[in-house]
């Protein structure tokens, strides 16, 4: 139940569930490639390549950091030929870059629409395909994409539906390519919040401090990614997973630890079909859709 020794490739991850999950990895000893965008200090976010790399490495991991738009093919490509070159190889791979807008048709320019399934949708796909040669020759290979289960409601497209379509396209990657590559050993699954969680992105889009009262820490994702990144490959794939799930089936009864801020009912997260709030005795209010 270990990833030391093992190499993963994340985009994005200079902040947030990304970081989290690379630091929760470090701590057992895994290398780390950090691509994604931020090489300088953002006005409102938190963090860059090089900074995660540092507490990475604090962690007791090795960290690669590399500069790379993953709109970008020539990039990805080189950032997966660094990874190789630096580690030996590839076996994780962990799409959790992602671009967000809620706002409805009228409201949604294209410059945006464009953004969000480039980096979603196509984003994914991309990253994907440039690991999946390496993944084959891994012992236990996976790929684990940060994306929501695929629940064809309307309530979920109605408010959005420029970003519906771009986060589900991920899903679809989940949903297609753990079908297509299961004969290869590769694990294919997506993982997706219960509640919401309190990063700075959610902070400035969704109400500032009042949302960390009604949310979850995202060490609640990275200690459900990494159950699932040390389950067998070829047992554990097509999963549209939900955080607080796995961990109950890992044994984890008590969460009050990821929420130590919380003065209520958490704030659901978006896209969580209503038959999985049945199998959990979490209060919840209505997501923020």
């Amino acid at each position: 139940m270990s990833l030391k020794n093992k190499t993963i490739f994340i985009s994005g991850g200079s902040r947030g569930i990304g970081l989290a999950i690379a630091l929760r990895a470090a701590r057992d000893g895994a290398n780390v490639t950090i691509a994604a965008k931020t090489a300088e200090p953002h006005p409102k976010l938190p963090g860059t390549i090089h900074t995660s790399a540092a507490e990475i490495e604090a962690a007791g991991g090795q960290a690669l950091a590399v500069l790379c738009d993953i709109r970008e093919e020539a990039q990805v490509a080189e950032a997966v030929e660094k990874t190789v070159a630096r580690f030996g190889g590839i076996d994780i791979c962990i799409n959790n870059a992602s671009a967000i807008q809620l706002t409805g048709t009228l409201e949604t320019d294209m410059k945006r629409y464009d953004l969000m399934h480039q980096i979603n949708t196509r984003g994914t796909f991309l990253v994907s395909k440039m690991c999946i040669p390496h993944l084959k020759k891994a012992a236990n290979p996976h790929i684990l994409n940060l994306a929501p289960p695929l629940d064809m409601a309307a309530k979920w497209f109605k408010n959005h539906v420029a970003y519906t379509m771009a986060k589900f396209g991920m899903s679809m990657c989940t949903l297609g390519m753990s079908a297509e590559f299961a004969t290869d050993g590769i694990a294919v699954n997506s993982l997706w919040p219960l509640t919401a969680i309190d990063t700075a992105a959610v902070r400035n889009l969704l109400g500032g401090e009042a949302v960390a009262s009604m949310s979850r820490s995202p060490a609640i994702m990275a200690d459900a990614a990494h159950a699932i990144l040390t389950k067998p490959s070829r047992e554990t794939t097509g999963n549209f997973f939900i955080d607080e799930l796995v961990l109950r089936e890992a044994g984890v009864t008590d969460f009050s630890a990821y929420s130590p801020g919380a003065k209520g009912p958490l704030a659901a997260d978006f896209f969580v079909p209503d038959a999985v709030f049945a199998q959990t005795d979490t209060k919840v209010m209505g997501t923020f859709s």
